[in-house]
């Protein structure tokens, strides 16, 4: 019997099912169900005991949940946080302790003083030295640490990714062989090439974790997928974003590697996000009941997507700064104005985006339910008061929930995803032989339902697995971050990416009101592309798995940047 192309079709669903599940659990079984052995970077020893530090930031105090605990009276709960600086020094902070931080006999004050070999640190009554185990060892240590159970091959997992992608291009050309064929296979080759480039690249600087970047490129493949479907004839312009987005995550990973001059930019980054949003309050059109999009030389782009970027950015903080409640203020006061700006344009499915992610920063910077009740209170007064002066947003919280309805009118676009969605079934019609992608922004705004509609409900859940695996992951290496800058960003990264999924896909679905917020990676579109790779770049920063993170250099550069100041300083080690 001769091989048809339904029957190359329907094969292809079941291949393409069974590689998305195989990926998914590549991913999962490497990321989170390894086992962990910490770093150690010094020994501080008082008296006749000693502790290994294995953080680059270090609560010193008598809480249980201090990093160095010292059980000894005259010390408070928190007296000092102790932190590695990126050329190896260690420097000590009083974080406004009763009995005072000293160093040598001088007092500590708000800059820190540097805690070298030899030096004595004194706390409440308490003789502190740190034996510092050099950069040289320390990177070294940072290679051997071991995991318990099965290493996962990322080449391997990559592997199958690729071929995942090779059958979605066949069912692109099965399902629509005169639409766009040579476009769609060059956005396509673009995307593997990119891939297998990656991987070389991390290779090449000493990366060997690899699962991060494979789920990037697992949900970026499905938006490949999407554009091919609904717009073939953008697919070169898609494969140009594809590749900026990528260098944008690469320069940023790199970026991070210095914890003071990304402190040191954070008010340029806050004055760049509120620029961007001022453009948008007063230079912006309205476009369905909302301004969020700005055109500048025929180029159109949606600030507020890459303003979540610089959000987290501006979000996140080192340890001894978290003690400063003035820092806490003025971030609550930034959150106000961005929320509020995008409440003038119209922007209501951001806001709430922006608002979420508040309330993760602020509770993980101020470790305060009270402060978060606080907002959660005056974001449901200010939520009220928007329905009430906005009408288009109270019209999307009165079709909710009654969108069968008014089938041909408020309830259209819902109706017609849900009726997709549900012609899917569990394989989908194949790559690009659906009809949803012919409704207005159904490649934006519920693209949930193109995906069960073309690929089916398993490989639609299987994108949704991949954004929660990434929350898994962030909040499981947030316990153990080497800053609380990472553990911050990495948190406030994947609560973005959390909210924007829950709200496409419960959107999309009339499980709650439809507020056209894209899903990462997978919305056709530049500016969330952009922003979605950038936010990677803070999850792969707060990685602390061997060989995972941007931000741990190897050994050799580690000790060729800290041994002119050792030598310098009378050869006191990294």
């Amino acid at each position: 019997m001769p091989i048809t192309g339904d029957m190359i079709l329907t094969a292809s669903k079941y291949l393409l099912i069974a590689l998305s599940l195989l990926i998914m659990l590549r991913c999962i079984r490497s990321m989170l169900s390894s086992g962990y052995e910490a770093e150690t970077w010094a020994t501080a020893r008082w008296g006749r005991e000693s502790v290994p530090v294995t953080h680059w930031e270090n609560l010193i105090g008598r809480a249980r949940s201090a990093d160095i605990r010292i059980d000894r009276e005259g010390l408070e709960r928190v007296q000092a946080v102790l932190t590695r600086r990126d050329d190896g020094r260690w420097m000590l902070f009083d974080v406004f302790s009763r009995g005072g931080v000293a160093v040598d006999g001088r007092a500590v004050g708000a800059e820190g003083a540097e805690l070298a070999a030899g030096s004595v640190a004194r706390l409440g009554g308490v003789n502190l030295r740190l034996q510092d185990l050099g950069a040289e060892k320390s990177g070294a240590l940072e290679e051997k640490r071991s995991f318990a159970g099965k290493r996962v091959s990322p080449a391997l997992t990559l592997f199958e990714l690729t071929v995942f992608e090779l059958l979605l291009l066949a069912q692109h050309l099965l399902t629509s062989p005169e639409t766009q064929p040579i476009q769609i296979s060059l956005g396509f080759a673009v995307l593997i090439l990119l891939e297998w480039f990656c991987y070389y690249a991390m290779r090449l600087i000493g990366r060997s974790g690899f699962e991060v970047e494979t789920i990037a490129f697992y949900l970026t493949g499905l938006g490949v997928s999407v554009t091919a479907s609904a717009a073939p004839q953008d697919m070169f312009r898609q494969s140009l974003l594809i590749l900026a987005a990528f260098v944008l995550f690469l320069l940023l990973g790199l970026w991070l590697r210095d914890l003071r001059r990304s402190e040191a930019l954070r008010p340029f980054a806050a004055l760049l996000a509120l620029g961007l949003l001022a453009l948008n309050v007063f230079t912006s059109d309205t476009l369905n009941g909302a301004r969020s999009w700005l055109s500048i030389g025929g180029f159109s782009f949606q600030p507020s997507e890459l303003v979540k970027v610089a959000y987290v950015y501006v979000g996140a903080s080192t340890l001894e700064k978290l003690y400063r409640r003035g820092n806490l203020i003025v971030f609550i006061v930034f959150s106000a104005v961005c929320v509020g700006a995008l409440a003038l344009i119209g922007d209501f499915g951001s806001a709430l985006v922006f608002f979420i992610c508040f309330l993760v920063i602020s509770f993980l910077r101020s470790g305060s339910i009270a402060t978060v009740f606080l907002a959660v209170s005056g974001a449901a007064m200010a939520g009220f008061l928007a329905v009430s002066i906005k009408p288009y947003i109270a019209r999307r919280f009165a079709v909710w929930g009654h969108v069968w309805e008014d089938v041909y009118g408020a309830g259209y676009q819902q109706t017609r995803a849900l009726g997709a969605a549900a012609a899917g079934g569990l394989f989908g019609k194949g790559a690009g032989g659906g009809w949803l992608t012919d409704i207005v922004a159904a490649d934006t705004d519920m693209v949930f339902a193109v995906l069960c509609e073309e690929e089916g409900i398993i490989i639609a859940c299987c994108a949704v697995l991949a954004v929660l695996t990434l929350s898994f992951f962030a909040v499981r290496t947030a316990r153990r971050a080497r800053s609380a800058y990472y553990s911050i960003a990495a948190c406030a990264a994947v609560t973005l990416l959390m909210a924007q999924m829950a709200l496409n896909v419960f959107g999309s679905l009339d499980l709650l009101p439809f507020t056209g917020v894209t899903f990462p990676f997978v919305s056709r579109g530049g500016s969330s592309l952009l922003a979605c790779w950038m936010l990677m770049a803070f999850i792969k920063g707060a990685d602390t798995r061997r060989g995972g993170s941007f931000v741990v250099r190897p050994a050799a550069q580690l000790w060729s940047a800290a041994k002119p100041k050792a030598q310098k300083k009378g050869g006191r080690g990294a």
